[in-house]
C-alpha cells in the first residue's frame, strides 16, 4: 500500500458494502497486525488477509482516501458486532478471551468494537475522529446501549506493561456488577504492582493510544489481561456504556439527542 502526503487527503467514513471493500479492510489489517505487529496466525499468512469466520457476520467501519483521480484507498476500519447478530451466530469473539456473562441484560443492544486498525501515515486526530463519527451514527441507527471490545499492548509480556496494566487495575476497573473477567488460564491478572510502587504519570503516558482514546470517552476496564500469541499482543476488555461517554465526547459525536 502506499500512501500521499496529508495535504493531499480526501478522507471519508462508510460501511463496506461489497466483497471488495471487505477484501480491502481485511488487506489493511494484515499488513497493520501482521506486517508491522508480527501476528503469527497461520490462517492468514498465505494470502495476506487477515480474515475470520466473523468477518462476513459483522459490518466493517472503513475511512478511505479518494485521490486526484479518483482512486480510492482503505486507510482505517472498525469491526462491529451486534448482539442481536451474534447470537444468531455462536457469541462474540471477545467471549473467547473474556467472560462476558456481565455485560447482557442492560438497556439497549450491546456492540462489540473490533479489529481496529488505521495505516501508519493516517494514525492522525482527523482520522480517529472519522472512526467515531461513524461509530456514532452506528449506535444511534441500532440503538446500541453499551459497547465493548479488546483493545491491546503490543508482545506477549504483560510485565512489559505492569505499570500501565496495574494503573489501570487500581484506577479504571468496571464496576463490580458490569466487569468482564479474563477466561482462567488465558490471562493474567492487571494488579501486577503494588499501588504506590510505580509512577503512575509515566503509566499513563505508557499506555496505548487507543485505550488512551477510550479512557477520554470515560471508559472502564474488565479484570485480567488475556495473553493472544497469535496476535502477539495482551489484551485488555475495554467497557463503554452509551449513557456513561464523557459529555464532551458525546456532544462532539452527537451520541444523545
Amino acid at each position: 500500500m502506499t500512501t500521499r502526503a496529508t495535504a493531499n487527503r480526501n478522507l471519508s467514513i462508510r460501511l463496506a458494502s461489497d466483497a471488495a471493500d471487505l477484501e480491502a479492510v481485511q488487506a489493511l489489517r494484515w499488513q497493520v497486525f501482521f506486517a508491522e505487529m508480527g501476528a503469527e496466525a497461520v490462517t492468514s499468512a498465505a494470502s495476506f488477509l487477515d480474515s475470520d469466520p466473523y468477518d462476513p457476520l459483522c459490518d466493517h467501519l472503513l475511512v478511505t482516501d479518494t485521490d486526484d483521480n479518483g482512486d480510492v484507498q482503505v486507510v482505517g476500519t472498525y469491526r462491529l458486532l451486534r448482539e442481536s447478530v451474534a447470537a444468531r451466530a455462536g457469541g462474540f469473539y471477545s467471549a473467547g478471551e473474556f467472560d462476558i456473562a456481565a455485560l447482557s441484560g442492560g438497556n439497549g443492544e450491546l456492540l462489540e468494537l473490533g479489529r481496529s486498525c488505521v495505516l501508519p501515515a493516517y494514525r492522525t486526530s482527523a482520522t480517529i475522529a472519522l472512526l467515531w463519527r461513524g461509530i456514532a451514527d452506528y449506535i444511534q441507527r441500532h440503538g446500541i446501549g453499551l459497547m465493548f471490545g479488546c483493545a491491546s499492548f503490543p508482545g506477549t509480556d504483560p510485565m512489559a506493561h505492569a505499570p500501565a496494566l496495574s494503573w489501570l487495575h487500581h484506577h479504571h476497573l468496571a464496576p463490580a456488577w458490569r466487569r468482564p473477567r479474563v477466561l482462567e488460564g488465558k490471562g493474567v491478572a492487571m494488579d501486577l504492582l503494588e499501588r504506590g510502587s510505580y509512577d503512575e504519570r509515566r503509566a499513563m503516558f505508557a499506555l496505548p493510544p487507543l485505550i488512551k482514546g477510550y479512557l477520554r470517552t470515560g471508559a472502564t476496564f474488565g479484570d485480567g489481561a488475556y495473553i493472544d500469541h497469535a496476535f502477539n499482543t495482551v489484551d485488555v476488555c475495554v467497557v463503554m456504556p452509551v449513557e456513561a461517554i464523557a459529555d464532551r465526547y458525546a456532544a462532539r459525536f452527537s451520541l444523545v439527542g
